[in-house]
């Protein structure tokens, strides 16, 4: 098999498990409430990945007492923030919505980094930002914008674009902290921090309201969000970053709403909207435009 060909089969592999996310997280959220199911998503995933932190770093797993702070900022805004608005957007939109909002993620991040980190950005980026937005506006009015103004933005939508707003904020923190912690022990007390952020709330509603009392397929949702998307996922992204570098490795997130439309199909028997593909296709192509951009400016 080709080198190449074998790191694009793994990203493309990684892709369907984050997609797969967006239905799990659908599946999931109609019986446990948003705080148990991001607290047994990140728990189950800290007991999968701080072995292999600790089995890698050997003697140096530990944390630094001047990491901490970090770890839990990361923890309050990227995984508790983001988990409990994408979990309570999926109670009222589609799968399918919420993966073409979050699709506009990486866009958010890079006005957040202009406005932030004093980036500079340019009038070609900027266009691409406004077009991937126009995507975005057209996806949750199903190309009705006057909608917009009559009844507003639907609360799913709008919990989910605050979610990619928090993933942004969380982006930029890890880029201005990576050089202090090595990935994935970063990304595995972070994991543990958001664990320790919501326990109170979730235990609180597990020995209350008896919160755990839910159907088998309930939980499976939960470990496939914790094992595949988040464990595997995450270790095949860092693998190609590796391999094949960040930028070839960030367009594989492309294709993301792509499977998550065609699982909701299937799986969710979700009602597809064919103006959506074209709205979907402008996020898509406005995205991989700017990254070949930014590429080419670091030339």
């Amino acid at each position: 098999m080709n080198k190449e060909f074998k790191y694009y089969f793994l990203m493309t592999l990684a892709t369907i498990m984050w997609a797969g996310a967006f239905i799990a997280g659908k599946l999931g959220i109609n019986q446990f409430s948003p705080v148990v199911i991001t607290f047994l998503r990140l728990l189950f995933a800290s007991i999968i990945i701080f072995p292999i932190m600790m089995y890698k770093y050997k003697e140096n797993w530990k944390i630094k007492k001047e990491n901490i702070l970090l770890v839990f900022s990361l923890g309050f805004i990227g995984m508790t923030g983001y988990h409990l608005l994408f979990f309570n957007a999926l109670k009222y939109t589609t799968a399918s919505n919420a993966a073409i909002i979050n699709a506009f993620n990486p866009l958010i991040t890079a006005v957040l980094a202009t406005i932030i980190l004093k980036e500079r950005i340019s009038f070609k980026k900027i266009f691409l930002i406004l077009t991937a937005f126009l995507g975005v506006l057209l996806t949750i009015t199903n190309w009705n914008l006057k909608s917009l103004i009559v009844s507003g933005l639907n609360r799913g939508d709008f919990l989910m674009l605050m979610g990619a707003t928090c993933w942004a904020i969380y982006s930029i923190i890890v880029k201005k902290g990576i050089n202090r912690m090595e990935p994935l022990k970063l990304t595995t007390y972070t994991f543990l921090s958001c664990v320790v952020i919501v326990m109170p709330f979730a235990l609180k509603e597990i020995i209350l309201d008896n919160a755990l009392n839910v159907t088998l397929n309930a939980y499976l949702a939960v470990i496939y969000m914790a094992v595949f998307p988040t464990v595997m996922g995450y270790t095949i992204q860092q693998f190609c970053i590796k391999e094949i570098g960040p930028s070839t490795t960030a367009l594989f997130i492309n294709l993301v709403p792509v499977f998550t439309i065609i699982m909701a199909l299937i799986f969710l028997h979700e009602q597809l909207f064919l103006l959506n593909i074209v709205s979907v296709s402008i996020i898509i192509i406005s995205v991989f435009m700017f990254t070949k951009i930014g590429k080419k400016e670091k030339v």
